[in-house]
């Protein structure tokens, strides 16, 4: 009965994954649009080989 237990429990972990996966998004972010890009650009390396 143990194998049948673990199996369950293997089953029903993959099944939830795959449910979180694929379910609608629940992002409550506010829908700011694209934002402009206002820090400083990192400095470009000279990796010349």
């Amino acid at each position: 009965m143990g194998i049948i237990k673990w199996l369950q429990e293997l089953i029903n972990n993959i099944w939830e994954g795959v449910l979180r996966i694929f379910a609608p998004d629940r992002d409550d972010y506010p829908k700011t649009g694209v934002q402009p890009f206002t820090g400083e650009p990192a400095e470009e390396e000279n990796n010349s080989i």
